[in-house]
Parts: C-alpha cells; structure tokens; sequence
C-alpha cells in the first residue's frame, strides 16, 4: 500500500483508536523524531498535515524526503494537486481508511504533523454542523475577493464574536464557514461547536498523543534556520514553477506559509530578504498558534524528545 492508495473504510466507530500520535508547532522536530520511533514502534506514519497533502509543494511544506519515505512508509502525501482543495472531514476519513489498512497488516499507526484542526478530529470526531452549500460559499467568497476579508470579518464579529475572536481576519475560507453556518441555519457556528467539546478525562498510562515541547527561543532559532535552508533548497524556483500550472493554486494551497511572499517577490514587491523575514515572521506565527490549541487538548502531552521513547515503551 503506498502513500496514494488508502481505500475509503467501511464504517466503523474508532478505526484510529489504537493509533499513537506526535504532534508539535513546526520547526519542533516531529519528522526527524518520528523517523526513528516509526523504526523502534514497528510503525507505518500518516501525515498529520494540511498542506503536505500538495504535489509539487515540496521545499516550502518541509516534506519529508524520498530517503525518509523509504526508510518508513508514509501516507497522505502527495495526494492533491496545488489547485484542488481539502476540508478536515475528507482527510479524517481516508486517515481512518489508512489506519484500517496500516493495522490489517499488523503495523502500528504513528501519526505524525501539526494541523491543530486535524488532530482535534482524529482525537474527537468532527462537530454536527451543516453540510456546504456551494452557491452560498462561492457568494461569500466572491465579496472576500471584491470588498476584503475585513468586510466578512466584521460581519462576523456582529453576530458570532466568539468565533471572529478566535479567526485571524485574513484567514476567508473559515470566516465564509462561520457565515455560510449562520446563513444555513440562524445559529453561529461557536453554538454547533459546543458540540464537538474535549472530554475531561485523565491521560492513560501510555499517553495517546505526545506534543514536542521546545523553548521558545529554540523553536524560532530552528525555525529562522530552516527557512535560509528552504531557500538554498530552491524555494524560490518552486514557487516559480507553481505560478506555471496549468491551473492557480486552490485557497487552501495558498496558504500554506512561504509561498505567498515568494510571489511576491518573484513580482517585484519585495526583495528576497524582506520576502525571507516575512516567512521567517509568518512561520513564528504560525508555531505560537500551535501551541495555543495544543494546550487546550487534555489529551495533548507536552513531553521533552528524549523523553518521548519512555513514555511509549521504548528504551533509549
């Protein structure tokens, strides 16, 4: 089975339930870290993250190389096209359906990444909201584009202010969600939320889900590190490559931090240094964000590297 083909599943209440999961804010060293616990758990790793799932988006999404794809199967990479989109339903579903596939053979599941939204769902489900409608979310959409997202972000704020506190107000598609659930249903999308809130319960024995816990002095000096590296990797000319697809990236592609300011500065309006601080900037950004909703997952445990073979079984 390669990182392509997980099958969809058949129903069932829990397929991840036996699955162990490393999480942290980028630039903490789950991939590096994960490699060799993969290797000592007997593990197959699903990639727990929203843009690696992009083709061609190699550099700037930090993949993991081809040597480390060889040395432990992963999947969920690579499954989507730039210009294609994927909302957290659809990924849990074919994690569940590479869980089911990854156990049947008698491997372990490792999951592995640090969208907050993705591990919220593989850790408790998804909340009953309304399915999309498309007309609706393209009208919402189509304002964002002509009048900017502040005008929906305000909007927001008048009749949910608990979810447009919570919403970055450059951050459209899950601003058009809030709305598009209120237009649906007159009720805010912080109320159908309640529903999908964390169970209290004590961490077992052997915690599920492990969170690299990094100094913050650390993590941005690796991170500014990493992002020099993408650039000598050749960042620039793969996001000059994906400006010559033959269709633009999806919303959910461009956001993926990094990409962005290089079109910028492959048009002109910033220099290739002010475009490297920018990313260095957003990419810090980003790992605080991380943090915040890790914290707020009881099942979420801060745990030092070294520590994190102890705390599953396994010896140093």
């Amino acid at each position: 089975m390669n990182e392509l083909s997980c099958p969809r599943p058949p129903a069932v209440s829990d397929p991840c339930r036996n699955a162990l999961i490393l999480t942290g804010p980028t630039g903490s060293g789950k991939s590096r870290l994960a490699l060799e616990l993969a290797e000592r758990l007997g593990a197959e790793i699903v990639v727990m993250d929203s843009m690696t799932l992009y083709r061609r988006m190699d550099i700037g999404t930090a993949k993991p190389s081809l040597a480390d794809r060889q040395r432990v199967p992963h999947h969920l990479l690579d499954v989507l096209e730039p210009w294609e989109s994927a909302s957290v339903a659809w990924w849990l579903e074919r994690a569940r359906a590479c869980c089911q596939d990854i156990e049947a053979r008698g491997k372990q599941v490792l999951f592995v990444g640090g969208t907050p939204l993705y591990l919220k769902a593989l850790l408790y489900g998804l909340f009953d909201g309304p399915p999309a409608d498309e007309a609706l979310r393209h009208r919402l959409t189509a304002e964002a584009d002509e009048q900017g997202s502040q005008v929906l972000h305000e909007r927001l704020a008048r009749i949910d202010p608990v979810s447009a506190a919570r919403l970055h107000i450059n951050d459209v598609r899950r601003i058009v969600r809030a709305l598009e659930v209120w237009e649906l249903t007159g009720r805010p999308i912080s109320a159908w939320q309640k529903q999908w809130s964390v169970p209290p319960e004590p961490a077992p024995e052997r915690p599920r889900c492990l969170c690299l816990d990094v100094s913050r002095p650390e993590l941005y000096d690796r991170i500014n590190t990493r992002v020099g590296q993408m650039i000598e990797a050749g960042l620039v000319e793969e996001a000059r490559a994906l400006r010559h697809l033959e269709r633009p990236l999806s919303r959910e592609a461009a956001q993926a931090v990094g990409y962005q300011q290089m079109f910028r500065y492959l048009d002109g309006e910033l220099t290739l240094e002010q475009a490297v601080g920018l990313i260095q900037t957003r990419s810090r950004n980003l790992a605080k964000r991380q943090l915040t909703w890790f914290r707020r997952l009881p099942e979420c445990r801060p745990v030092k590297e070294d520590l994190t073979f102890g705390l599953w079984g396994l010896r140093m």
